[in-house]
């Protein structure tokens, strides 16, 4: 399954290797489309590539820790 989302990153992991967690910690293929980082916050167009249960893992855990999803 691929989703493609907008994320829109907080300040706070501007100096977390935010995509290296990503790859590491869930079975999914990030594919960054368009980015954009200052040091106010920072957004990403993304298609994650992953099983259905595996990307609402990785969504969910995205939202717990504060950054906004907007599914494209």
């Amino acid at each position: 399954m691929i989703k493609e989302v907008e994320l829109n990153i907080p300040t706070s992991f501007k100096k977390e290797p935010f995509f290296y967690n990503i790859i590491k910690d869930f079975k999914v293929v990030p594919r960054i489309l368009e980015a954009s980082f200052s040091t106010a916050t920072g957004w990403a167009i993304v298609s994650f590539q992953g099983s259905s249960k595996e990307l609402k893992r990785l969504f969910q855990q995205l939202e717990e820790k504060g950054i906004d999803i907007n599914f494209r």
